[in-house]
Formats: structure tokens, C-alpha cells, sequence
């Protein structure tokens, strides 16, 4: 606020200018020729103001106005006005017991300038964060959106925690209310990061403020790091649950973002249950976004039910042709199950707002707290001293009988100097002057007191109050230290049923492409050059189904290409040869091509993967040169390399005019290659001899714990390479099951251990019985099914300790107890119990009492090295992308043909696509015999 703002003039102007221009305004609207219809009100006769400065001088008074005074929380309590109002006039009428709502908001009136609409929705949003306000009756709910009933029903007083921490007369700055009867305070004593806890929301004019709640524990050790002067961090934690990826939380300054997902489960392979929602949204928000992409076609569902009360429970039933997994992304990335929040912390700091992160806010509020403790010792200090001062005059008058003088005195200020005069002697044992006060109060001791005066009861009370004194006079030494055990004394009391509701996570990235349900159909005009999925295309060449939100990758007879977005109809060029749905950075994918290179160049072929390009820019797969054509090419999504039979036109001296041309020489390059040469002659027919099988490889997969999802860039920890039917094993605290390698596919949030499934492999478990109240030991093999099996109870007497599935492992038994003592023990696993079914209970471990136990397993032994007659790998493929085969000339000699086959009589033409067929790169088959004449590299 501290540059003057003028709405009606233009930015490079100043006040000078504007003043100049409201000058000229008011020559113009004194002239007859300016009088309209709104002259009397832009006039200044009659004592009317121009609304050009009222609003200039006005506007700025309401804009601070409605900052300081509305919108935006105070850095000293974390309140906004009518939120402080509100406790103040709570505690007014405080009596312990309920208040209506409508009389708590009666009571705020006194104290805020605005209706009773405003007061009651914010007692109710104080009231549903469970911190300050003790509640009764329907107070609505966060979770379904559903509001609180009328004032008149619903009742409220403060919780015992306001009162122990937001509230104290003697600390507290006063002012008077807006009618000046009453008085309010300027800021609460509150002795807690209250702001950070709750959160805050406000829009003010041009300003917006929007702090998100924090974990009430959490703040307090944060506040005890800070006063012990270690770093601390904060991240936000939402009533509702969910996750939150916090990596760009950025301190909840401008600028940062976190987002907040619904914690979803698989209850079986169609139904899918969410437990727990994003801050800012409701179930009804959640299921009316879920309800809307599906009929969009985002995603294919069959229903959604809420059958939310106490706890969240939507449950969403898939659609039958549709991935449980896939629909979890689906739902992430169409719908409200997660949501972006960008938090802005501004608050009011010496009647100005300031732009602060949470850390910065949690430093002042501890601070803040130590400085209000160090008051309130202070306060309390001076308390004890006018007591002992006090209590030790009391004790002086009555036991000197310095009363007796009085009852000669004829005047009250006689009597005063009598009794002044008494104390006279004693007032060198006094820690402070005597007043007239004080002499006061001794002449109006009443004698009944003096006759009951106990002297050794007043040397207790004046030694325990000078050990309070004492004691005060420590903690205002070490202050720091009674500020940390005042959080600790909060977190013992209150802190309990409090604990971090929102997991922290780190989210992996869903692109929408990827996760989008087939929803259209696309459709191309190739003579035309159009393409689409529009209704205006139904009758061109039905291509397949796609998303919407999908790219496509559009190539013409001359090579050229360009991805773009799918469209309802859209216009590349002519003589379209190639279309389809484009996926962005897709390694796997591999373009076959053989081109002739111009007019009457020569043929070339090349393999290349398309990954990450310019949408809408136009690029050549062939080397660019003008009147080029692709003769052949193949899209294959798995590096499929097939074989060709080569028909060359008939020439003088050419010798074999059939050649098979086999692309799994060739080595897979950038899109950018010119490739390799095949022939220099023309071409009379090209068939597919053999469909080929993937030259890739195998993957190699990886586990990321952080985000519990599978991945290729190497996060998280290797499981190895994986091809065709491999499996993973995944294990949970009770129970294993087996699944495929699907990058897409999720896994329960308590995964203890991924890893690749060995059938021959048996394992041990160790779990503790808490019927029993021993340890058990199975061993048992993995059984081949799709379901999910419990290696422990179903009803969770058994806990999970540890697992091996180690042949030759050891279990070592540390002892507690009485047999604290003895030594280690390590029980041969193999040898202590045999291989049952994982339903069997095991065998004992010990009866004596256990401190810990752990498998202590041999080395891992070596794999076997692949079989080079078999090709059998034991260890796993190599992975994708592996060395190239044949380059350059090498490859192109490697082309071959059979001698002798006469060339078959027709036109020459382009087999069809066979980018539908699933293949694996295999290693080129090096036939020496069959190579091309040299003389066919010859000019025509």
C-alpha cells in the first residue's frame, strides 16, 4: 500500500497529470455544451463531488479497509477480525456451559459492523476445525458439504484449549469497539502458531491471502526446533486426508503449488473404493466430476455410490472392458481426486500485509509465545512481590501491635501517621517503599483478623511465596526452556488423536494421453488429405479408435510428417500414406522405411523411433529431397523387424532380380538419419516374405517406494529385465500376490517388497501371535493365482516381523527378560520346520521372552550365463535399446536374394500396414550367401 493507486488514469501518468485532467473535466462539464443527463451528478454546485475524485480518494480507503480489517489474518494471533470478535464475545459470556449459536452471534454484533450472516458462517468454519470451538448439534460436514443447521438449533462454547492458550486480560492491548461502548482486543495473547494450524482464506480488493492448515504436533516441535535454534520443516496436513505431494510447496509463498490426491483402494478387479478426499473438495464435488468424465468419455465407468457418513466411502464400479489401474490414473487425471492448490501467505504485520512463508510465520509465532510467557512472569513477579510486601506488613503491624497508637487518633490522617510512624523501624526489611496504600489497608484489617493472627502460618505463606518468587525468577532467566516445556506441556494434553492425517508423497506424473479411454474414432480422406474425428468424416477410411485428447502422426507419399492434435477435422496435404495415434517420447515404437531418395535416386531404407518432436512443425523421414516417395513402411510398437521379397525391374546385365531385404540388420537410428542404401535400381513389387518378432530386447524395470509405481528411468530400486510372461510378486504385511510388469498398474499403499516371481522359490515368514503370545516360523511356496492370498489371518492376530526367501537362511533370536542374558541363538530355517501351505500356523519359535528377531541370509549365489546355443538367458534379457547389429555398407550386403525366380507380371504396389501385429529385436541372421551383386550398387 504504499503507491497511490488512480484507476481512472493511465499507468504512465501521475498524480500531476490526473489532477490536470480532473481540471480540464470540470472547465468541460461548466460549458453549456457539456450538460447531459448525468450533469447534476458530476457537477460540483451545490456542494456534489465529482465521482471521478471520489472514487480515486475513496477507493483506497475501502481497498486498505477491506485488507485490514476483513480479509486478511494478523501475524500476531492468526485471526481475522470477526474471528477474533467472535472468541472475545465467547469468552464474555463464557459460564461453561453451551450457548446458542444465535446468541454467541447476538454478542458478536456488539463488537462487528457487519450482518449476522457473516458472523455465523465464520463461528461455523471456526467450529469445523475442531480447535477452539466445543461443539453441539449439526454443525454440518466438511467431507459431503453439507451445512450446518440454523443458529437457533446448534450451540457452542469455547474448548479448553482456547481458554488455556488464547486468553489472558492482563496481556492483552485493548481498543474500543466501532459505537465506542465497548471495549475489544486489538490482537488475542495467543501463545500458538493458531494461524498455521487452521489455515486461512480471504479475498480482499486485489489482495488474496490463502494459508493452508498444518499438523497441530507438528508445529509444535517445530516451534521447539526453532526456540532450541535447530531447522525445522513444515508441510501442510488437511483434516480430510488424501495425499500431497509436496516438492514445490515452496513454503507457502507465491509461487509454489502442491497437489493433494483421494487416497483410492481396489477392493477387487471392478470396483474401486476412495477413503479419503483433497482438501477443498467434498464428496459431492468428487462424485459430480466422476459422473461428468464419464460422460465425456474420459473415463468408463459403470456407477458411483456415496455412501459417506462418519468416514469418506465412494464407491466407483468399472466398466467391464476397462484396467482397474487404468481408471485410478484416469481418475487422477480427469476428475476432482486431485486437485492443484496454490497457497499465497499473507498476513497483516504493523497495519500493512506482508507476503511471509509458513517458516518465517512459525518463527514470529514462537517467538511471540516466549515473549507473551516472559510477560506473564513478569506480571506474575510483580504479583508475589505485593504479596510478600503485604503479607510481611500485615505481619509486622500485628505482631508490633502498631495498631494501638490508632486508638488515640480523633482524624483518619492521624491514624495514618500514627501507623507510618510505627513502621518506621521497619521499613529497611521491606523490599520496596511504603504507600499510603498500604497503610490504608492496615488501618482496615478488622480485629477479628488480628485476633486470630497465626504467626507461624504467616511465615509459611510468606516462605512459599518467596520460593514461587524464586522459581518465577528462574523460568524469566531460562526463559527459553519454560517456552519449550510449555509446547510440551500442549502436545502432552492436547495432542493426543491429533496425528498427520495426509500422507506425503511424491506423485508420479499421469499424462492424460495415456490414461484417456478410447472415446472417438478416427477416420482420413487420403486422396483429400483430411482427417478427423468429427461427424463430417464418418464416411472417409475408418482408421482406429482413439482419445480426443490424443495426437496423431500424419505422413505423405513424399515422406513428409507432422503430429498434431486430433481434431474434428483438420487438412495436412494429399495423398496421405500413413496415419495414427502418436505416443510422446515411445522408445519401443519403430519405423521401418525404405525410400527412394528423389525422381530417380536411389533406394534407401532405414529404422528409427519418433520420440519427442515440435507439435504442428513438418519434418521429412526421408532426406528431403524433392519428388522423393516412400515405397514401403511399417509402424511397429514393439520394434517388430519383418522380411521383404524384393521385386526389381528387369535390366540388361542385372543378375538377380528377387532380393529379400530382412530390416532386423539395420540398426535402429534417429529419426534424423538418412539410412542406409539398399539398391540403385527401380523396383517393380515389394511382399512381405516374413512377419518378424521384436528386436528390442527385454525391459529392464524399476521400483519406486516413493510413489509405489513400476518405471524404465531407473527410480527407485531394479527388479531386473523383464520379457513376455514374467511376473512380479508383490507382499503387503499379510498378504503376496502375483501380478504383470504394467507400468500403469498400482499397488496398495502398506507394499512391503516388490520383486520378480520365482515359482521354484520357497520362503520363510516370521510373525508374532498375539493369542498365543509367541513368535511363529513358517515356510511355504508361492501358489500360481491371479487372487490375492493371506499368508496371515484374515483377522489380524498375527503380526508381520520379517521374511526371507533366502535358501540357507538363519533366524537369530535376540532374548529380553529374565533371559536378558543369553546369549544370540540362530536357528538353521530349513532344517526347523518343513514346507507346508502359507495356511499353516508354523512352528514355535521359543517360549522365553524376545527383544528382536531377523533372517541373517548367505550370499546370493552367481546366475547362470545365458546358453549360447539355446539364446536362454537366466539372468535376463539385455535391455532395450541394446548395441546395434549391422551398420552402413555391412548392412546393405547383408541383404540377399535367390537367383533365378522369374520377376511375376503386374503392377508394382505398397503392401498393406502391419503395425497391428506384436512382435520382440532379434539378432541378424548373417546369411553370407545370399548378397546382392555388386554391380546392382552400380548407376542405372
Amino acid at each position: 500500500m504504499s503507491e497511490e493507486i488512480y484507476p481512472n488514469d493511465d499507468p504512465a501518468t501521475g498524480p500531476e497529470t490526473a489532477a490536470a485532467a480532473d481540471a480540464a473535466a470540470s472547465q468541460e462539464a461548466a460549458q453549456p455544451a457539456a450538460q447531459g443527463r448525468y450533469a447534476r451528478l458530476t457537477s460540483e454546485t451545490g456542494g456534489v463531488r465529482k465521482l471521478t475524485g471520489m472514487y480515486k480518494n475513496w477507493f483506497l480507503d475501502y481497498a486498505s479497509y477491506v485488507i485490514l480489517e476483513r480479509a486478511v489474518p494478523h501475524v500476531g494471533d492468526g485471526l481475522k477480525p470477526v474471528q477474533r470478535r467472535i472468541l472475545h464475545a465467547m469468552k464474555v459470556i463464557d459460564d461453561g456451559r453451551y450457548n446458542k449459536v444465535a446468541n454467541i452471534v447476538g454478542q458478536t454484533m456488539q463488537y462487528h459492523p457487519h450482518g449476522d450472516a457473516s458472523i455465523k458462517d465464520a463461528l461455523v468454519q471456526l467450529g469445523q476445525k475442531d480447535l477452539l470451538i466445543d461443539c453441539q448439534g449439526n454443525w454440518g460436514n466438511i467431507l459431503t458439504g453439507d451445512e450446518a443447521a440454523a443458529g437457533r438449533y446448534i450451540e457452542a462454547r469455547l474448548s479448553k484449549f482456547a481458554l488455556d492458550v488464547v486468553f489472558n486480560k492482563k496481556t492483552t492491548e485493548w481498543m474500543l469497539s466501532y459505537d465506542g461502548r465497548k471495549e475489544e482486543p486489538v490482537t488475542l495473547p495467543v501463545k500458538f502458531p493458531l494461524l498455521l494450524a487452521q489455515g486461512a482464506d480471504g479475498i480482499a480488493v486485489g489482495l488474496a491471502s490463502k494459508i493452508l492448515p498444518h499438523n497441530f504436533n507438528e508445529l509444535i516441535h517445530a516451534a521447539v526446533a526453532h526456540l532450541r535454534g535447530e531447522t525445522f520443516q513444515l508441510y501442510p496436513d488437511f483434516p480430510t486426508g488424501g495425499m500431497i505431494d509436496v516438492s514445490r510447496y515452496n513454503d507457502g509463498l507465491r509461487g509454489g503449488v502442491v497437489k493433494v490426491r483421494a487416497k483410492i483402494s481396489k477392493i477387487d478387479k471392478r470396483t474401486l473404493a476412495i477413503t479419503e478426499i483433497p482438501y477443498t473438495t467434498t464428496t459431492e464435488s468428487i462424485k459430480e466430476s466422476i459422473i461428468k468424465a464419464n460422460e465425456k468419455g474420459k473415463i468408463k465407468i459403470r456407477r458411483v455410490d456415496d455412501n459417506t457418513a462418519e468416514h469418506v466411502e465412494i464407491i466407483v464400479q468399472v466398466a467391464p472392458d476397462e484396467s482397474s489401474d487404468k481408471t485410478i490414473d484416469a481418475l487422477y487425471a480427469f476428475t476432482d481426486c486431485e486437485v492443484s492448490i496454490s497457497p499465497n501467505a499473507c498476513v497483516i504485520r504493523d497495519e500493512k500485509p506482508h507476503f511471509m512463508g509458513v517458516s518465517e510465520i512459525l518463527r514470529r509465532s514462537a517467538d511471540h509465545t516466549r515473549a507473551l510467557l516472559g510477560q506473564e512472569l513478569e506480571i506474575r513477579l510483580h504479583e508475589l512481590n505485593e504479596a510478600w510486601h503485604a503479607a510481611s506488613l500485615e505481619r509486622i503491624f500485628i505482631e508490633n501491635k502498631l495498631y494501638q497508637p490508632i486508638e488515640g487518633c480523633k482524624t483518619r490522617e492521624a491514624a495514618y501517621e500514627a501507623v507510618d510512624e510505627g513502621l518506621a523501624p521497619f521499613k529497611k526489611l521491606l523490599r520496596r517503599e511504603v504507600t499510603l496504600d498500604d497503610v490504608q489497608r492496615l488501618t482496615e484489617l478488622k480485629f477479628i483478623r488480628i485476633s486470630r493472627f497465626d504467626s507461624e502460618r504467616a511465615d509459611n505463606e510468606i516462605k512459599a511465596i518467596e520460593a514461587e518468587i524464586e522459581r518465577v525468577r528462574y523460568d524469566l532467566d531460562h526463559l527459553t526452556d519454560y517456552a519449550v516445556a510449555y509446547y510440551e506441556r500442549i502436545r502432552e494434553k492436547y495432542g493426543k488423536g491429533r496425528e498427520r492425517r495426509t500422507e506425503l508423497r511424491s506423485f508420479d506424473t499421469i499424462e492424460a494421453a495415456k490414461v484417456a479411454v478410447t472415446n472417438a474414432k478416427l477416420y482420413v480422406d487420403r486422396a483429400e488429405g483430411f482427417f478427423g474425428i468429427g461427424k463430417s468424416m464418418k464416411d472417409a477410411e475408418f482408421v482406429c479408435d482413439c482419445s480426443d485428447i490424443d495426437d496423431v502422426i500424419v505422413f505423405t507419399k513424399d515422406g513428409r510428417y507432422i503430429i498434431t492434435k486430433v481434431s474434428d477435422k483438420a487438412f495436412f496435404d494429399k495423398n496421405i500414406y500413413y496415419i495414427g495415434v502418436f505416443k510422446r517420447n515411445d522408445e519401443r515404437t519403430i519405423y521401418n522405411v525404405l525410400y527412394r531418395d528423389g525422381k530417380n535416386g536411389p533406394i534407401l531404407m532405414k529404422r528409427c523411433a519418433i520420440k519427442g518432436i515440435t507439435r504442428d512443425k513438418e519434418y521429412d523421414i526421408t532426406k528431403g529431397t524433392p519428388r522423393s516417395e516412400i515405397l514401403y513402411m511399417t509402424v511397429n510398437p514393439n520394434g517388430e523387424a519383418e522380411v521383404l521379397k524384393v521385386y526389381f525391374k528387369p535390366r540388361p546385365r542385372l543378375k538377380k532380380v528377387i532380393v529379400d531385404l530382412d530390416f532386423s540388420t539395420l540398426a535402429i537410428k534417429g529419426r534424423q538419419s538418412q539410412g542406409n542404401l539398399f539398391s540403385r535400381y527401380g523396383i517393380h513389387k515389394i511382399v512381405m516374405k516374413e512377419r518378424g518378432t521384436s528386436t528390442l530386447g527385454s525391459q529392464e524395470i524399476w521400483f519406486d517406494d516413493d510413489v509405489h509405481r513400476l518405471n524404465t528411468e531407473g527410480r527407485g530400486y531394479a527388479l531386473g529385465a523383464f520379457k513376455g510372461e514374467d511376473k512380479l510378486l508383490v507382499w503387503t504385511p499379510r498378504t503376496y500376490y502375483i501380478t504383470g510388469y504394467d507400468l500403469q498398474q498400482h499397488f496398495p499403499d502398506d507394499t512391503v517388497l516388490v520383486e520378480r516371481y520365482r515359482p521354484e522359490r520357497v520362503y520363510a515368514v516370521c510373525y508374532f501371535d498375539r493369542e498365543q503370545n509367541y513368535y511363529y516360523l513358517k515356510r511355504f511356496p508361492i501358489e500360481s493365482s491371479d487372487k490375492t492370498q493371506f499368508f496371515l489371518d484374515e483377522e489380524g492376530t498375527g503380526d508381520f516381523v520379517c521374511r526371507t526367501g533366502r535358501a540357507g537362511a538363519q533366524l537369530e533370536v535376540t532374548y529380553a527378560g529374565a533371559q536378558a542374558s543369553r546369549p544370540a541363538e540362530r536357528i538353521e530355517v530349513d532344517g526347523f520346520v518343513g514346507v507346508k501351505s502359507h495356511r499353516a500356523k508354523g512352528k514355535r519359535v521359543t517360549t522365553f521372552e524376545v527383544a528382536s528377531l531377523h533372517f541373517v541370509e548367505p550370499e546370493e549365489p552367481e546366475e547362470e550365463p545365458a546358453d549360447p546355443a539355446t539364446g536362454d538367458d537366466r539372468s535376463g534379457d539385455a535391455p532395450a535399446g541394446g548395441p546395434a547389429v549391422a551398420t552402413g555398407a555391412a548392412a546393405a550386403n547383408e541383404v540377399g536374394a535367390a537367383s533365378g525366380i522369374e520377376l511375376p507380371e503386374g503392377p508394382a504396389a505398397v503392401p498393406p500396414q502391419t503395425d497391428d501385429v506384436e512382435f520382440t529385436i532379434e539378432r541378424p541372421r548373417g546369411d553370407q550367401d545370399d548378397v546382392i551383386d555388386v554391380e546392382q550398387l552400380n548407376l542405372f
